[in-house]
């Protein structure tokens, strides 16, 4: 299936994000493709180009991994005139950070990524998947499991996780439990990344180190970050992505 979509939106801009955080079992990006397997079982397969995707598996995962939702006029029309973030905006008003097809996922791999590397995240998800992961009936390339189900995560023993034992029982804890009710080892940062992956366009992380970065690399105060965002409501999401990435590039985003 190919699916247009706005010529702002070049979905293959999201491929660096996606490989830096492809679970081992669970995704991958390979050759300009981007798959992974859902709760069902079934892999999602992208293949970006500048105007259109071509897609294999579900289309309703592939919209949410792909934010294609975003309108790049709105946030060109909110945000482009904006004096820190302005510069970025308009040159690329379709920059924003991919979804996710799974919340219960995108919480556990939230809960592990909290206070570690990208990169360590992802090895210990992968450890994850390793214990806990269903084998998929019918796997392709590198995508050979499901993410474990919260059942599968529930019955774990939280003292035989490789992580700290507060990240591990609050893992266990929350398998399985609606991720807005208060949990243990679950904080702000956490629940505003769930919610920023998870398509809110207003979701905002103000002690984020690569949004304290890239509000220094633009020459603002860090420390104003939450502040400083009330500006770019309703549509900080997006904010997030540009001053991610002016953090990556080290100067401004738009350069």
């Amino acid at each position: 299936m190919r699916l247009d979509h706005h010529p702002a939106l070049d979905a293959r801009e999201l491929l660096p994000f996606l490989a830096a955080r492809a679970v081992p079992g669970v995704e991958e990006v390979v050759d300009g493709v981007y798959r992974r397997s859902l709760p069902d079982g079934s892999i999602l397969e992208l293949r970006p180009a500048a105007e259109h995707v071509d897609i294999r598996g579900d289309l309703a995962a592939a919209r949410a991994v792909l934010r294609l939702d975003a309108d790049p006029d709105a946030i060109l029309a909110r945000l482009g005139g904006d004096p820190l973030l302005g510069p970025s905006v308009r040159a690329a008003p379709g920059r924003r950070i991919p979804g996710h097809p799974d919340p219960g996922e995108l919480a556990v791999r939230a809960l592990l990524g909290q206070q570690i590397s990208v990169a360590a995240a992802r090895t210990l998800a992968g450890r994850l998947v390793e214990r806990a992961g269903e084998p998929l009936e019918a796997p392709a390339g590198g995508v050979t499991h499901r993410f474990p189900t919260p059942a599968a995560l529930a019955a774990l023993d939280p003292e035989a996780l490789p992580m700290p034992r507060a990240r591990a029982r609050a893992l266990v804890g929350m398998a399985g439990r609606p991720f807005g009710e208060h949990l243990p080892g679950v904080g702000p940062w956490t629940a505003a990344y769930v919610a920023l992956r998870s398509g809110d366009d207003d979701a905002f992380l103000p002690t984020d180190l690569g949004v304290r970065h890239g509000l220094a690399v633009l020459g603002a105060d860090p420390v104003r970050a939450a502040e400083l965002a009330e500006a770019w409501r309703p549509l900080r999401a997006f904010a997030v992505a540009h001053l991610w990435a002016a953090a990556t590039s080290g100067r401004t985003a738009a350069g």
